[in-house]
């Protein structure tokens, strides 16, 4: 495909935004409806149709999640030094949509080599997509912040329809057209995206266009050696899934290299770069731990949904699996409204929180979310059963935690890295995600609830109780910490809020 072709003119919208950014949400909403939609399938079809015992489904749970937020560290490399942004997207579209098409065949094999295909794709497409919206703003440009915003809602809007439909689709009518529904709309994201690349003008580009071109191995080019070699790494991500005790090594070693990389790196810069350097990089680690219980919600709450909330309304019995992936988005579309609006207004007046501010009240405001669910835990030790507004009620504080880290991490990283390094360090804010829903199956794990009580709610509700008060307690406590450490942060990011 011809990337250099003429340009087409910028256009203002009534919001102040580029209209580009709105082309890219729509890419990222049908690509997270497809992700999430899939994802929320994963352990309750690992559990209830493969029959995986469930300490075996949390960690090939864990695995993939890992993996699937550790790829993006190599396709942001890849995108940094040869295939540009827009190769890269394109690229990981055609991948992901790939492995959820073979997700949907019923056959032995497709479950392990679909989810490989999805981990593959998603590290081209994801860290990419992300910094394509950096580029549209100046790093100090107010409207950075409530433009991560917007994207971060297109992101979950595509999240609570998939988790909704595909859950539903999933659990009640055939796991197999669950997986197809995701790939449906994975394939309409790419088209969004095919169509509408030429508006992002010099954005996004390779470095270096014609030496991509140039053969490299037995007359191919590199950009082609790029594509074959990550189609020769599935069937090692497949093997990978059948020694799932192989990843805490793995995750240790590529979290070492990572710190050390960039360590390296920023001792080579001036000392406002490295400054900004180290504390991206503390703030990337502190995220770590917010993934780790944050994810809970794709893992052990799926299953606490099923098990031990009451999912009646009015006499009308809910399906669990997809009320459970459709909290989450459905408050982040509710809030993230409120949360675009709510900086540029605190901002103006100059009370707006410093970065590091944001992260310590993420981790307040997610503990208080899950001291809720533990409250209404031990409420409700008679039946077993804790109240739906209950549950409603915990996943608002929650998401008002994410809210105040996700969006802003995703802006603070193109903030403060060099613009030669802002894909490969988008991958590795995106790969302390993979090694937090790796903690989370870890954490999750130990809520597992024995073969012989997972039908008796009364019995089952213990084993969720007390992990969710010691994620609140330590989640809060964390946040406090954040809070007291932001004055150091902030004097490292420099003239960077």
């Amino acid at each position: 495909m011809d990337l250099t072709e003429p340009q087409i003119p910028e256009a203002p919208t009534a919001t102040g935004h580029p209209r580009q950014l709105y082309m890219l949400f729509f890419t990222e909403m049908w690509e997270r409806f497809s992700f999430y939609g899939m994802k929320a399938l994963l352990l309750a079809y690992m559990v209830s149709e493969l029959k995986f015992d469930e300490p075996k489904g949390y960690a090939i749970l864990g695995s993939y999640a890992a993996l699937v937020y550790t790829m993006p560290m190599f396709g942001g490399m890849m995108s940094d030094r040869f295939l540009g942004a827009r190769k890269a997207v394109l690229f990981g579209g055609v991948l992901m949509t790939i492995g959820h098409l073979v997700l949907a065949l019923p056959q032995d094999w497709s479950f392990f080599y679909g989810m490989a295909f999805i981990i593959c794709g998603n590290g081209f497409f994801k860290p990419n997509i992300s910094s394509l919206v950096g580029t549209l703003y100046a790093d100090n440009d107010p409207r950075k912040d409530s433009a991560f915003s917007i994207f971060y809602m297109g992101i979950n809007i595509g999240a609570a329809m998939g988790g909704l439909l595909c859950g539903y689709v999933g659990q009640q009518i055939d796991w197999h057209y669950g997986f197809g529904l995701a790939g449906l709309f994975m394939i309409l994201g790419l088209v969004v995206f095919a169509l509408g690349r030429k508006s992002l003008q010099h954005r996004g580009l390779p470095p270096q266009p014609e030496d991509l071109k140039k053969p490299l191995v037995a007359g191919i080019s590199k950009e082609m050696v790029i594509y074959a070699a990550t189609l020769v790494v599935i069937p090692l991500i497949v093997a990978l899934f059948h020694r799932y005790e192989l990843m805490d090594y793995i995750m240790f070693g590529l979290g070492a290299i990572s710190v050390v990389y960039i360590l390296t790196f920023a001792f080579r810069m001036e000392a406002e770069v490295r400054n900004k350097l180290f504390a991206a990089l503390i703030l990337t680690i502190s995220s770590t731990l917010f993934w780790a219980f944050y994810e809970q919600n794709a893992g052990a709450l799926n299953l606490f949904a099923m098990r031990n909330v009451d999912m009646h309304v009015a006499g009308v019995a809910l399906p669990a699996l997809a009320v459970n992936n459709f909290l989450p988005p459905a408050w982040v579309i509710a809030l993230s409204f409120l949360f675009s609006r709510l900086w540029p207004f605190l901002n103006s007046r100059g009370i707006e929180p410093n970065t590091p501010s944001k992260f310590g009240l993420s981790f307040v405001l997610m503990g208080i979310g899950f001291y809720v669910f533990y409250l209404g835990c031990a409420s409700s030790q008679a039946t077993g059963l804790i109240p739906l507004y209950t549950f409603v009620a915990g996943y608002f504080f929650i998401i008002c935690g994410e809210l105040c880290l996700s969006p802003i991490g995703l802006s603070m990283i193109t903030k403060l890295s060099p613009a030669k390094i802002v894909a490969l360090m988008m991958g590795i804010w995106f790969f302390a995600s993979a090694v937090g829903e790796y903690l989370a199956s870890k954490i999750g794990a130990l809520m597992s609830v024995p073969a012989h009580v997972v039908d008796n709610p009364v019995l089952s509700l213990p084993f969720y109780a007390n992990i969710l008060n010691q994620i609140g307690l330590w989640s809060g406590a964390i946040g406090v910490a954040l809070l007291c450490l932001g004055f150091f942060i902030r004097k490292l990011m420099g003239e960077v809020r």
